[in-house]
């Protein structure tokens, strides 16, 4: 196992540092009328060079834009669950990891640190990253590299090198597939495994996690193989805990598995679409997410450009589909629900906009309200 405490290449020079954060001046003077019930939404760039922020106003149901907060190549980004600081992924080589601090009043953003994820330099960066609570990690899949790191949070909320990685194996039939390129990470609800969904591999990867160490361990390694070429993109734990969803990119289709926490074996209960009976071109599915009553969830589908809504049982887990309609704009890339369940906002990539949707909270359906706000490519929503 690579040992990043050996190795000079994990930390970028100081050159990169202060070329990956720009402050914006006028930001100072931007305070909304009332920032007690509003939230600060950041909105990062597919493939571009900065990260938006707004205000969102969950009685309203407006947003507002602020300006460009940081100029840098940012992917994924999330929130740290209690302290003002926000964790940018990298599409840069190397797959960097950001902390900036977070002014509440403003927006604006100041950088902590940055940690590098991969110490070859692959080009490529990362696809997701986000937060094991317990354990105090933040969780990086490089997609480019085929691997996943553990991130130790220290107390400041900046990031120390990487305590454990782990190297995906195994290639699909698609040309997008030709090596392992993990998208996702989740820790399960024991804290015992880590789960990878390997869009390159067509698996997830289950590996042994030790909270207290944060290492990652190949040995006792289990996964759970999807058909060829389905492209794992996205994982969802239901809160019965033993409920796993698993999106599918290429094929867009879902699967309901059955976890078992004591070995980590995953077994699969049902699969459905989320392509209408109808759909002839190309499928493409993106986010998933849920209620935090788990009575229902969300996924995008990109080749339709539609959201797609499925009620599920909270005993046994199984999905029944309740509404698939118009996501607002151009592939909807990803989407983030506001902590009471009454709004989604969804980052649709193509169209330049984020549009948001009221959710009825008996049926779960979803509403286009007709508001929406210009950002360039948007793919990642975080509510801060």
């Amino acid at each position: 196992m690579w040992d990043p405490k050996n190795s000079p290449a994990w930390r970028p020079s100081r050159r990169t540092l202060l070329a990956s954060a720009v402050a914006v001046p006028m930001l100072a003077a931007v305070r909304p009328a009332d920032a007690s019930t509003s939230k600060l939404l950041y909105v990062g760039t597919w493939r571009g060079t900065q990260l938006n922020c707004a205000r969102f106003d969950p009685d309203s149901g407006t947003m507002t834009p602020i300006g460009v907060v940081a100029q840098l190549n940012a992917g994924w980004h999330t929130k740290h669950p209690s302290k003002p600081v926000l964790y940018v992924a990298s599409g840069d080589p190397g797959g960097t990891v950001s902390a900036f601090r977070i002014d509440r009043a403003t927006g604006a953003l100041s950088l902590i640190g940055q940690v590098m994820t991969d110490s070859a330099g692959t080009p490529g960066g990362l696809s997701y990253i986000g937060i094991d609570r317990s354990s105090g990690t933040v969780l990086a899949a490089n997609f480019a590299a085929g691997l996943t790191a553990a991130l130790p949070i220290r107390k400041d909320g900046g990031l120390d090198a990487p305590a454990s990685i782990v190297v995906d194996i195994g290639s699909g039939p698609h040309p997008r597939q030709a090596g392992p390129h993990p998208h996702h990470v989740v820790v399960d609800p024991t804290g015992r495994f880590a789960l990878v969904a390997d869009f390159g591999a067509d698996r997830v990867f289950v590996y042994p996690f030790d909270r207290r160490t944060r290492v990652l361990s190949g040995d006792g390694m289990t996964s759970y193989a999807t058909n060829p070429g389905s492209a794992p993109r996205r994982l969802h734990f239901h809160p019965n805990g033993r409920t796993l969803y698993l999106l599918n990119e290429l094929t867009a289709d879902l699967h309901v598995l059955d976890w078992n926490p004591r070995n980590g074996q995953i077994t699969l209960d049902q699969t459905l679409s989320t392509d209408s009976p109808e759909h002839t071109g190309t499928s493409s599915a993106a986010e998933l997410g849920m209620s935090r009553d788990g009575r229902f969830l969300y996924a995008t589908n990109r080749g339709e450009n539609t959201l797609v809504t499925f009620e599920a049982d909270l005993g046994t887990g199984r999905l029944t589909l309740v509404q698939r309609i118009p996501c607002g704009g151009l592939s909807p890339w990803s989407f983030s629900i506001h902590r009471d369940n009454r709004w989604m906002l969804v980052a649709n990539q193509v169209s330049s906009t984020v549009n948001l949707f009221s959710i009825d909270q008996r049926s779960g359906q979803l509403t286009d309200t007709g508001t929406s706000m210009p950002v360039p490519n948007p793919d990642c929503i975080t509510l801060a």
